[in-house]
């Protein structure tokens, strides 16, 4: 027999932030995170350069919402750049003045599969993902990607995507998910994740999907629950403190991704087909804009035809998507807090 962990009377979840989140905490409803962020690095932290390129990077955020899509990502990247560095800053990770990414476009024919992106072992990317414990699989100190394959490994723009690559909709890499929470075994300390597949999905041809990371729960008989194969130790409402019940969060958020908004909506990224890139959604999210930041700036006209193309939908969906997860997600790591946008009144 299991339990469903619970810290305060509310069932313990998954959380947001990748490093040091705070289980305890309540959610913190705002409209966007700038004002929190901010006043929270004033209390919290002494640098005033971080303090500085988050109030840049807000400046280049505020900017992009009044520009066309053919300009909008040369601001929007500049405002990931900022931003990421005060991450980086608060975390004490080393950081170079080099991006860490660079692009080019095959000379065949317009597609996003020609657009290219390198990515490289030192600069800004590099930090980003050491800070969230990616690794970028270098080849002769770089790794290349397509734009195409960056957009697909988006959570949040993904149904995009297979509405727009139809012929490619059984090789979707996001399985939603209902609802998310700890379970305990009775009589004992084990304790690990567990998942309810959405009900659209809630099929043995979903579980075959799923990589072996994952388990059917046979503890539940009514619903459709997966578990997290590795295990961690339950020892009261202090274990979430400790460096072992960390490590395991982080294991289980390599595996299940957010969309930013007013709910959280969770989702089990495959990583068990060679369409899924071993990144984040923060670092893939840099790398792609900072692509169409370089045509933005070099290329317009190419832009442009991406913008008239069949892709368009696909490409002004992120342009228009990315820089609001960006930074919800990119604040969650900076304060370990959640952020939620407040429901609006009818």
């Amino acid at each position: 027999m299991t339990s469903t962990i619970k810290i305060n009377r509310r069932n313990l979840t998954l959380k947001k932030p990748y490093n040091e989140p705070h289980f305890n905490g309540k959610s913190i409803l705002v409209s966007d995170p700038w004002e929190y962020v901010e006043l929270w690095l004033k209390r919290n932290n002494n640098s005033k350069d971080a303090l500085f390129y988050w109030q840049q990077a807000r400046q280049f955020y505020e900017a992009t919402l009044s520009l066309p899509l053919t300009s909008a990502p040369l601001t929007s990247y500049y405002c990931f750049l900022n931003a990421t560095k005060t991450l980086l800053l608060i975390r004490g990770i080393n950081f170079s003045d080099m991006h860490g990414v660079s692009g080019y476009q095959k000379k065949t024919k317009l597609s996003l599969s020609n657009e290219m992106i390198i990515l490289k072992s030192g600069g800004i990317l590099p930090a980003l993902c050491k800070c969230l414990d990616d690794v970028i699989p270098l080849g002769d100190s770089k790794a290349e990607y397509t734009l195409k394959d960056l957009l697909r490994n988006l959570v949040y723009i993904h149904r995009t995507y297979c509405l727009t690559y139809t012929s490619e909709g059984s090789k979707e890499l996001f399985i939603p998910l209902d609802d998310v929470f700890f379970v305990k075994k009775d009589k004992s300390s084990e304790c690990w994740f567990s998942a309810e597949i959405d009900e659209k999905y809630a099929t043995q041809h979903t579980l075959n999907k799923i990589d072996n990371s994952f388990e059917r729960d046979i503890n539940f008989k009514d619903r459709f629950i997966v578990r997290f194969k590795g295990r961690s130790q339950w020892k009261g409402n202090q274990t979430v403190t400790t460096p072992k019940f960390i490590n395991y969060h982080k294991k289980v958020r390599k595996n299940v991704q957010y969309i930013a908004g007013s709910s959280s909506r969770w989702y089990i990224k495959r990583t068990n087909i060679k369409e899924s890139i071993p990144l984040g959604s923060l670092p893939i999210t840099f790398v792609a804009m900072h692509r169409l930041s370089e045509l933005s700036r070099y290329e317009p006209i190419t832009l442009s035809k991406h913008l008239n193309s069949q892709q368009n939908w696909l490409i002004s969906e992120f342009i228009k998507s990315a820089p609001y997860q960006f930074i919800h997600e990119i604040a969650s790591e900076i304060t370990g807090e959640e952020f939620l946008v407040p429901r609006r009144g009818i």
